[in-house]
């Protein structure tokens, strides 16, 4: 098959939001941006800040009002004025944090103690999945494709029910994952006949293309395989999409990665990590059988890991990444003239966004974001500097304000000054740095995000720090000496 397969297919750009949700006009300016950038469809994968109605209205975001139906009816309206086709994205067997962490569907889970896993014998799970369906499905009349998940489907066959169903002869975890999958699709295409299936297939790399076969799913489904390294193996890829084949799955999808897959609380996307992975995703194209039915290719840019995990980058640092990588699908490599495109649509003077001395020096018309980028890997760096680690190993702290001297709250006031002034100076800087974070960024999310990322990428930095001032201060008054007398000594 020839990579330009993957070119020529759909290039769906995912909007993973389960975190970080965009204000609505800011999202509809992505729409816009990713037709520019060379994208042909969004995933969408709502979680909370779908507006779920009745008994499912416990699912809405309580953290910030989730979008209401206008907004996404509007959302899709130009997606498809720019010739984006959209296909909404719903688990529905595992990753099901945003569910079954409720108490109300606690019983649903497959085990007590794992948030993400639904019961496959319940038929309340299967009821409460496909009503989740039914009301995302009838808010996208225009969709013709839908995509269910199923992966990483965590501690499945350990629920008491499980147990006793795989005691039966010739039963086993892959029969019971793949009777759930079954059930789902069959259910949800009694109401839409057409609708074309999605799934990731993780959960089916395991399993023999006679277990596949004979499971039903043949014609229900088309599988999503996904890799996210810049070094996936190209010839186990190959492997696997040519034994689905073999079971009878000839539609396949692939699903690359332009952010939100390093680690899981990166900050700063680097764009060349993600340009590899495509690149091996292209190799893989080319050495397909032409039996094969390569739909297209998803570009992941997750969030979260998961629905309880940490932000990792805002979509404005990782547009960079996305570019680059769209670019690289349609011209088949990272060439010269695909890195002038990414920079011509972005306004800006480079292709990772981390290169901050040229990361504004493009034309005028640079993209919405770009500010936030820029003070957030400036931030960035300012933690991850060797002055945050200088305290850690300073001779003044080791030497003269050990966890001994904390505890007894003494310290030499010459050295208490040496340190105290050294990190004022750090903090004061990084304090002007985050406002300027809190500035940008209140433009483009919510209130309750900037809290979020600031809380959980600055915060935890800066707070061993604080702390170490705080002994100090406790310390210098415990021995009758006060701030002013440390600085007249």
């Amino acid at each position: 098959m020839d990579q330009r397969t993957l070119a020529r297919g759909k290039r769906l750009v995912h909007l993973d939001l389960k975190g970080a949700p965009p204000r609505i006009n800011y999202l509809y300016e992505l729409i816009h941006l990713f037709a520019d950038l060379g994208a042909n469809g969004i995933l969408v994968e709502y979680e909370d800040m779908f507006p779920y109605e009745k008994e499912l209205k416990v699912l809405q975001s309580k953290v910030h009002p989730p979008y209401s139906r206008e907004e996404i009816i509007s959302l899709q309206d130009i997606a498809y004025s720019r010739g984006l086709e959209i296909i909404p994205l719903v688990q529905t067997f595992g990753h099901l944090e945003f569910v079954l962490k409720h108490s109300t569907f606690g019983k649903l889970r497959e085990v007590h103690n794992c948030l993400g896993t639904l019961n496959p014998h319940s038929k309340q799970a299967i009821a409460l999945v496909l009503d989740m369906l039914h009301q995302v499905m009838e808010v996208h009349p225009k969709s013709t494709v839908l995509h269910i998940g199923a992966d990483e489907v965590y501690m499945l066959g350990q629920g008491e029910q499980s147990k006793e169903w795989l005691s039966i002869p010739g039963h086993s975890i892959d029969k019971l994952f793949l009777s759930h999958i079954t059930t789902v699709v069959e259910g949800i295409r009694r109401s839409y006949p057409s609708l074309s299936v999605i799934m990731w297939d993780d959960m089916l790399r395991s399993m023999t293309s006679d277990t596949i076969k004979d499971s039903g799913l043949v014609g229900l489904v088309q599988p999503m395989l996904w890799d996210y390294s810049p070094v996936l193996d190209v010839n186990n890829s190959i492997m696997l999409m040519e034994k689905y084949r073999s079971a009878g799955l000839i539609q396949q999808w692939v699903a690359s990665s332009f952010k939100g897959s390093t680690v899981v609380h990166t900050c700063v996307t680097n764009t060349q990590r993600h340009v590899d992975n495509h690149l091996q995703w292209l190799k893989v194209a080319s050495g397909l059988s032409s039996d094969i039915e390569l739909q297209g290719i998803a570009l992941t840019g997750w969030q979260r890991y998961d629905h309880l995990s940490v932000l990792c980058e805002l979509m404005p640092l990782g547009l960079h990444s996305l570019a680059s990588c769209l670019q690289t699908l349609l011209h088949g490599s990272f060439t010269e003239e695909a890195q002038n495109k990414v920079m011509e649509a972005l306004g800006t003077g480079t292709t990772d966004v981390g290169d901050i001395g040229r990361l504004s020096q493009g034309n005028s018309r640079s993209y919405t974001g770009m500010k936030l980028a820029e003070v957030v890997v400036q931030l960035t760096a300012m933690l991850e500097s060797q002055d945050v680690r200088y305290f850690e190993s300073s001779m003044y702290v080791r030497g003269w304000f050990s966890p001994y001297h904390r505890q007894r709250k003494i310290i030499n006031p010459l050295f208490a000054e040496q340190i105290q002034n050294q990190a004022k100076m750090f903090l004061e800087a990084v304090e002007i740095k985050v406002k300027e974070v809190r500035q940008q960024m209140i433009l483009l999310y919510p209130d309750s995000t900037v809290e979020e990322w600031i809380s959980q990428h600055v915060t935890p930095v800066l707070k061993p720090l604080q702390d170490l001032l705080m002994d100090i201060h406790t310390a210098l008054e415990d021995m009758g000496l006060s701030v002013s007398d440390t600085a007249a000594l």
